[in-house]
């Protein structure tokens, strides 16, 4: 089981509450691991989570290939039957997904999640796991 960052719950109730339409607000780290959540079940907050790790890398991964970019991936969204899924990069190692209804406002959600992610961004910095401890 994840232990969920509680300190994030009233930042990630206020996105959701500011924008009509967003059903699932999370957090995770770029190895796919749940920080924090807010809608939605634990369990389908741990499989977003884990699908936003393959994202980030597919999206770096055609990043590197746009000439004079960085490499880094800064928003994926992919527009859904029924709604729309929102990735934003939200620190070194951590980013911010969002499922939302068809009914959200597009230029309303990415500045919101833009605003939340300046707000919040060195919170939600998630170090490199480490494998294995030493001796």
């Amino acid at each position: 089981m994840i232990q969920q960052r509680a300190n994030f719950d009233w930042m990630l109730k206020e996105l959701d509450e500011g924008v009509p339409g967003v059903q699932q607000i999370v957090v995770l780290s770029a190895d796919g691991l749940r920080i924090a959540r807010y809608g939605g079940d634990p369990d389908g907050a741990d499989r977003i989570a884990a699908a936003c790790a393959g994202l980030q890398s597919l999206a770096a991964a055609v990043a590197s290939e746009i000439p004079d970019s960085d490499g880094r991936m800064r928003m994926v969204v992919i527009e859904i039957d029924g709604g729309f899924f929102y990735l934003m990069a939200a620190g070194a190692g951590a980013y911010l997904a969002v499922l939302t209804d068809e009914t959200v406002d597009a230029g309303l959600i990415g500045n919101r999640m833009r605003d939340l992610v300046i707000r919040i961004g060195s919170h939600l910095t998630s170090p490199p796991r480490h494998g294995g401890s030493a001796g």
